[in-house]
């Protein structure tokens, strides 16, 4: 591909978003990614299904070479560059960023609106060929005469969709900029790359923690295969899911020193106790070629792996000063720039032994063991490579995202809020403990257990050549609407209809809000394509979902998954505006109702699931105008209700985006002609 593609430049800002499995991220024109988006670190965001469960923070990475002489015939002793959004257009030369989809997606309507419309941009083409459902191609050149050729494989089936495959190749094309010249034909030696990968695990976490979490400062690293050459060649499958050896580094959030709880986890103290941050997070190797010639996996690679403090690392200022560029080669080389780093499991190291009382406890704050602001980094080296004009060798990493489910979450965050002091709580081996503590970080450190799991599947994927079992294509088309006695559900057949192994279609089912647990209300055989909703509410928000799903026949092996029915993923169909019951408009003003009056937010789990602050007014005209008025007369929200229904919805928020406070409020109904209604209502808040 480096050989004959047409190299064109491509803006620094530049950004593919891969969005149909429970991982989700967006990948960078120029070979690595910053997670800040000028609001929150975004990005690595799993379960993808709710807000905030983002992960990323910075992953920065470096470019070394030895005994370099360059296209203006200076010589070099070392020779180093920083693959970051400062450097493009200067160092380095992004000229290939796009993401080719096996299939298209389908529409998704909800009462005529079209969810989905604007992620069709992510894709620039479409190829039934190709071994994932995603696929991201990104190139760059580099002052240095080496291509870096990144391809990113994303899948969603459900057993592969929380990882992504990242294919690494570095060719010595002699290309120092955007154009198709060749400015050098001779030898790169030494070539050592690497990077330092910092996490948050995860936004929403740091809101329940500390701020420092989000920018990952109280991140705790650890790392495992340290005999992976004496198991390179053993099978993982299905009786052996999750292995120690498998080359890998990851992390959690850590213990914030100053928060006066232990918030391993992240638990909502001040609402359900919900775990917050049960992320584990991190990135296992697949294979390193032993070199240019020899393409089989190197077993004592990579050169380095371990910890690294986040912000200590060498400056390269303007790429014209050759002491930096040593600090970097050396640093690639691993040796902790400042110190400030080891290839030891920096958590075993800090905390103990695991599984002992003070490992569970987990109660150092990871950054004061080596006081970088910027936390800790996952730091992995390669290298070194020497490769002729026209070599090169690739490096293949899964990064993935694993942890307790919500349910669990919810569940274990729940009783160790409400703890007495006096339970006995049931460990994930089976044991008890009275401490709800290590109650709760137990159950946590299993996420160290799923991850192991993830990155054996990814090793397993890899290995077979892609050869996982396909999922199902969704359903071409999906549309909700909103009706008066039910809730209308229709779609268009699947394009994987015609394959022998498939069953039919699976309708999820949410209430109150999108970023939930969903139900299965529905199974419809081949050759149904429409379902009616009749167990819906009035007054309630309904979201769906449907998946294609197959009887399993052609996934009976256990290679690379466990056996039995595959979905489609949900993210293709999942809607995210509500439904509703739509009742007849009112016929008299008279008939007008404020639900529930008076408002009781302590009542909230009695009134409208999942919405605790929804207030309805029902039976209103289906066109009219609906002013609220705090007691004394101050207009606090203006509503313009045209949906020709009776049912009209309001979240108790201000034009001014304020929550109402307690006190009496009057709403004022106006008809296009005039006729005007007025109810008064009472919130306690």
């Amino acid at each position: 591909m480096v050989a004959t593609q047409l190299f064109s430049q491509v803006q620094s800002s530049d950004r593919r978003y891969v969005r149909i499995g429970s991982l989700q991220s967006h990948f960078s024109s120029y070979g690595s990614e910053r997670a800040w988006n000028s609001s929150y670190y975004e990005g690595m965001k799993w379960p993808a299904d709710y807000s905030y469960q983002d992960n990323a923070v910075i992953k920065r990475a470096w470019i070394g070479i030895d005994d370099f002489t360059d296209a203006k015939g200076k010589y070099w002793e070392k020779y180093a560059t920083y693959l970051t959004a400062d450097y493009v257009g200067e160092g380095i030369y992004p000229v290939v960023l796009n993401q080719t989809a096996k299939f298209k997606p389908p529409t998704v309507l909800v009462d005529g609106n079209s969810l989905y419309d604007l992620y069709l941009n992510d894709i620039d083409d479409y190829d039934a060929t190709i071994p994932s459902d995603r696929v991201i191609t990104n190139v760059v050149n580099t002052h240095m005469g080496l291509t870096v050729s990144r391809t990113v494989y994303a899948f969603s089936q459900q057993y592969h969709d929380n990882y992504f495959i990242k294919v690494f190749t570095y060719t010595n094309t002699g290309n120092v900029d955007y154009d198709d010249e060749i400015e050098l034909t001779t030898p790169i030696k030494g070539l050592r790359v690497g990077w330092g990968t910092r996490y948050s695990a995860s936004w929403e976490g740091a809101m329940n923690i500390d701020g420092a979490t989000a920018y990952g400062q109280h991140f705790c690293v650890t790392k495992r295969g340290e005999d992976y050459p004496l198991h390179q060649n053993d099978v993982i499958n299905e009786n052996n899911p999750i292995v120690n050896w498998i080359r890998c580094g990851f992390g959690w959030a850590g213990q914030y020193g100053g928060s006066g709880f232990n918030n391993i986890g992240g638990p909502a103290r001040t609402k359900d106790g919900r775990l917050t941050a049960i992320q584990h997070v991190g990135s296992a190797i697949l294979h390193v070629d032993k070199s240019s010639t020899d393409k089989s996996d190197d077993p004592n690679q990579p050169v380095t792996l371990g910890w690294h403090a986040g912000d200590t690392y060498p400056k390269l200022g303007n790429l014209h000063d050759v002491a930096p560029m040593i600090q970097v080669y050396d640093m690639l080389s691993g040796n902790a720039y400042g110190g400030l780093g080891g290839t030891d499991r920096f958590d075993e190291t800090n905390l103990g032994t695991p599984g002992s009382d003070a490992y569970l406890l987990n109660t150092l704050d990871p950054y004061t063991v080596h006081n970088d602001g910027g936390g800790t980094n996952i730091w992995v080296n390669y290298g070194p490579f020497d490769l002729a004009h026209g070599e090169s060798v690739t490096i293949v990493e899964a990064e993935g995202v694993a942890g307790l489910n919500r349910e669990m979450a919810e569940l274990i965050g729940a009783k160790w809020l409400n703890s007495t002091g006096s339970e006995t709580f049931n460990l994930p081996d089976g044991s008890t403990t009275t401490n709800k503590d290590i109650y709760k970080n137990s159950w946590v450190f299993t996420g160290k257990d799923s991850l192991l799991q993830t990155f054996g599947r990814a090793k397993r994927n890899y290995d077979s050549g892609f050869g996982i079992p396909t999922a199902p294509q969704p359903p071409t088309f999906f549309e909700v609407k909103s009706q008066g006695d039910k809730i209308n559900l229709t779609w268009l057949a699947s394009e994987s209809e015609s394959e022998s192994n498939f069953k039919g279609y699976r309708i999820f089912r949410a209430i109150g809000k999108s970023d939930t647990t969903y139900q299965e209300i529905h199974f419809a055989p081949l050759g149904e394509y429409e379902y009616n909703d009749t167990s819906a509410a009035r007054g309630f928000s309904y979201y769906y979902y449907i998946v294609s799903v197959t009887d399993g026949s052609k996934n009976s092996s256990g290679d690379t998954n466990p056996t039995g029915e595959l979905m489609s993923s949900r993210f293709y169909t999942k809607t995210t505006q509500a439904a509703f019951l739509r009742r007849k408009p009112g016929e008299k003003l008279s008939e007008i109702r404020v639900v529930p009056n008076p408002f009781n937010i302590r009542a909230n789990k009695l009134q409208y699931t999942s919405e605790p602050d929804k207030i309805m007014f029902l039976d209103v005209p289906g066109y009219c105008t609906i002013k609220i008025y705090t007691e004394r007369g101050d207009l606090i929200k203006e509503i313009n209700h045209d949906n020709g229904s009776g049912d009209e919805t309001w979240n108790s928020v201000t034009s001014s985006r304020q929550v109402v406070t307690s006190g009496v409020y009057i709403a004022v109904f106006t008809t296009p002609e005039g006729e005007k209604a007025i109810r008064k209502f009472v919130i306690i808040r």
